[in-house]
Formats: C-alpha cells, sequence, structure tokens
C-alpha cells in the first residue's frame, strides 16, 4: 500500500511539474497601461497574457496563470509595441543586440545583407541564441558596379537574382539608382512572381511615377522625391528646394498606388549638418553612443567624404518637413528609417529614437510619429508579406513590446530608456538590456 501511495505522490507530482511547465511558458504583464497604437487612445490598468511569442488575451482583472512570469507595471507604467526601423544596414550581431536594447523589435536591412546576416545570424536570433530583433532582408541590386550592389544588366538576369534571393530566403528586392527601364520591369514582374516586392530608391532612368505605377511597394527615402519626381528627368540637382505647391501632387501619387514612404528625416538632417563641415565626424565619434558602432563602421565614418562636399541643404531640409507633415496629414504609409550605420552619425538604435524626435520636430503629432515604427511598419510588411501580424498591442500580434515609465504619446522620449522590452516573446529587463550594451562595447574595444 506504501508502495502504491508513493507511485501516485510521484505520478501526481509530475502532473503537477508538466502544468507548472505549462503555465511558465506564459507571460502576464499586470497593472499596465496600454498604448495599443490601433488608434489614439489609451486602456488604463489591463492585464496582458503572452504565450509562444505572440499576444493571446488583453483584459482588466484577467486571471493570470499560476506559475506565470509577472511583469507588474504597478499601475503607472506603460505597455506600447516595440519598434521598427525599416531602413538599416546594420548586420552584426552588435548591431542587432544594440536595437533591441533601444526597444527596437523589427529592423529591415536595405541592401548589403550579406550571407552571414541571412544565413546565420537571423535563425540564431528566431531560435533566441543571441538577441535581436526580428530581421527582414533586401537584396540590393544596381545597373552599375558604382554603389556596391549586385549588378544586373538584362532583363533575364533579373529574373534570375529574383529566383536566387527567394532560395536564400531574402524578403524584398532593392531596387537601386542604375537600373535600365527593362531590367527594372523584370525584376518587378519576377518579386509578384516569388513573392519578393520590389522596394528601393528612384532610379534614375525609370523615375518614381513608373516604378510606383509597376508596383515598387515603398519609397526608401523621402529624399528620392528631390531626384526623380520633382527634377525634371535630364535636369542637373540643385540645392534650391522644388516648389511646394507640387507637394499636393506627390502625396497624391503615393495614395493613387499605395505604396509607403520611408519617413527618414534624420538621415537628411544628418547629411545637411555634416556637409562642408569636417569637425562634425569628431563630434559624432565623440559621442557616448558611438561607442556602440562597430569598429570597422567607425573606420568608414573616417573615410567619409561629406565634410569636404560643397551643397547647402537647410532649404530643402525644410521642404522635406513640410512634405512628410503632408503625407501624414494626407494619408500616406510613412515608415521609420534612419540609414544607420552608413552614414556618420547614425547609431544603430539610437538614431531611430532621433528619427521619432525629427518627426515630431517637423509638425507630426506623437501618434503620428510613432505609428511610423510601430503600427504602419507592421501593416506595411502584413500587406507586401504577410506573417505573424506586429506593430500594435493586440491579440494574435506578435509579442514585440515595450514597457516605459511614461505614456510615449505624452512624451516620445521615454522610450529612449525602456523599463524592458519583450521581442517574440522573449522577456529582456533593464538589467538585461544593459548588460547587452556593456558587452557590445566591451567587444569592440581593442578591435
Amino acid at each position: 500500500m506504501r508502495l502504491f501511495v508513493r507511485l501516485i505522490a510521484a505520478v501526481a507530482a509530475a502532473l503537477l511539474a508538466g502544468a507548472a511547465l505549462a503555465d511558465a511558458s506564459v507571460t502576464a504583464f499586470v497593472r499596465v497601461n496600454v498604448v495599443p497604437m490601433d488608434s489614439e487612445r489609451v486602456l488604463l490598468d489591463q492585464t496582458v497574457l503572452v504565450q509562444d511569442g505572440r499576444i493571446t488575451a488583453i483584459g482588466e482583472g484577467l486571471p493570470v496563470p499560476a506559475g506565470a512570469q509577472v511583469i507588474d507595471g504597478y499601475g503607472r507604467r506603460w505597455l506600447s509595441p516595440g519598434l521598427a526601423d525599416m531602413h538599416t544596414h546594420a548586420e552584426t550581431r552588435g548591431d542587432l543586440a544594440v536595437y533591441l536594447a533601444n526597444g527596437v523589435t523589427t529592423v529591415l536591412n536595405m541592401g548589403g545583407a550579406r550571407p552571414n546576416l541571412v544565413d546565420s545570424i537571423i535563425p540564431a536570433v528566431q531560435r533566441g541564441d543571441l538577441p535581436g530583433p526580428h530581421v527582414y532582408a533586401s537584396l540590393m541590386v544596381d545597373g552599375t558596379p558604382d554603389y556596391n550592389g549586385l549588378v544586373i544588366k538584362t532583363p533575364a538576369q533579373a529574373r534570375a537574382v529574383v529566383e536566387l534571393a527567394a532560395a536564400n530566403r531574402y524578403d524584398f528586392i532593392k531596387a537601386y539608382v542604375g537600373l535600365t527601364p527593362s531590367v527594372f520591369s523584370a525584376l518587378a514582374d519576377a518579386g509578384r512572381q516569388y513573392n519578393l516586392p520590389l522596394v528601393g530608391h528612384g532610379v534614375t532612368a525609370v523615375r518614381l511615377v513608373q516604378q510606383l505605377a509597376q508596383g515598387q511597394a515603398m519609397v526608401a527615402h523621402l529624399e528620392e522625391f528631390f531626384y526623380t519626381y520633382f527634377t525634371p528627368a535630364g535636369a542637373q540637382e540643385s540645392d534650391a528646394p522644388p516648389d511646394e505647391a507640387r507637394i499636393p501632387q506627390a502625396v497624391a501619387l503615393v495614395r493613387e498606388y499605395g505604396a509607403a514612404v520611408t519617413a527618414d528625416v534624420v538621415t537628411f538632417k544628418t547629411l545637411a549638418e555634416q556637409i562642408g563641415r569636417p569637425e562634425m565626424l569628431a563630434r559624432y565619434l565623440s559621442a557616448p553612443e558611438a561607442a556602440y558602432v562597430t569598429p570597422a563602421d567607425r573606420q568608414a565614418w573616417r573615410r567619409s567624404s561629406y565634410g569636404s562636399k560643397s551643397a547647402r541643404l537647410a532649404a530643402k531640409l525644410a521642404f522635406e518637413r513640410k512634405l512628410v507633415k503632408a503625407m501624414a496629414d494626407g494619408g500616406v504609409q510613412l515608415l521609420s528609417g534612419t540609414d544607420a550605420p552608413s552614414i556618420p552619425g547614425l547609431v544603430p538604435g539610437y538614431s531611430l529614437h532621433d528619427n521619432l524626435a525629427e518627426l515630431e520636430r517637423s509638425q507630426l503629432s506623437r501618434y503620428q510619429a510613432l505609428s511610423t515604427a510601430t503600427r504602419a511598419p507592421g501593416e506595411f510588411i502584413a500587406r507586401t508579406k504577410g506573417g505573424t501580424p506586429f506593430g500594435q498591442v493586440k491579440t494574435g500580434y506578435r509579442a514585440d513590446l515595450v514597457l516605459t515609465e511614461q505614456n510615449p504619446l505624452d512624451g516620445l522620449s521615454t522610450l529612449r530608456k525602456p523599463v524592458g522590452v519583450m521581442a517574440e516573446g522573449r522577456w529582456h529587463d533593464r538589467g538585461a538590456l544593459d548588460l547587452m550594451l556593456v558587452k557590445t562595447r566591451a567587444s569592440y574595444i581593442g578591435d
């Protein structure tokens, strides 16, 4: 009898242990105020449950499963979607850790994504072996070798490149400026066949009107409108801004084709402040956040020639601010992006917060600005690629979340120092985020 009792007790203990293990897979945010980003509203004193990388329930006073990991907001902390940088050239494990430490849970690598990133680092992040955001990767193609893209000269080569990109798990094809019209058309057609949407720059020989008409899903920079829309074909680009009366036409063009535009005001602003001012490089390199730039990228900053150029971009920057405000008010899908770290002064993660600040300085509301790094990227990826939705605090969405001390709609700067970050259901508290930064910085010393 005693043996039987012991067996029953052992079985019961095993069952309870199994139940506890299942419950331990649940994370519960309790007493949090939620900024869902489905509209400009907040939900006070909520419980948010997460399991298997997704948000499973949101509500007031929801029961918390026994054994769940509990993260308490004490009724005063705010839970909002993780941030997205939709134009980056960061591709090292250190870059991705720095992004995550800054609350960035999604990035779009816009070209130059080498096999090490696509084949090794991205899968390791997805498995949870490395800390980092969810990475979407694009393969950059061009018609000349001038800008380091993969050179393609014929429609047949374009189709082959798209097929190769699909086989190697790229997500997008990035068009660069030197493509011929026939090659661009072939890329667009093949991209539709293989579900590799076309994104990128204005192509000099095609121009934005025709690019959008052929299905280019996203314009990679606001300033592309200077080069291949506002400036007539064949005309010399100047420092003078376009006629502001043409802004509504640009907004209507993008709306007509349902395209997205990367709202990277910080990129053009950073270029404007360093062109013709070589002293700015020393300032960028001495900034505290520059410690989180890889040694290779710091060297690339030192080799840059922006300080010796003579352009004056202040007037165009003022125009770009008016353009992005008009697009935001006109319903264009705007995506926050930075070009970090390819431009001196733009540090992975940190520069995204700078971009949000620049969008607010461009007269976007805080909700409009924050949407460019949360809701809009999620909707863009859902429209072009599908997969698990993200970018909102909503049941069924990817559990990419940022916990902050204050409501970001009352001040975006609170996002710069999150209490913690959840990426695809994996929680990292402030101590873990700080440790990511310490380890990344230490790994660069002496390199």
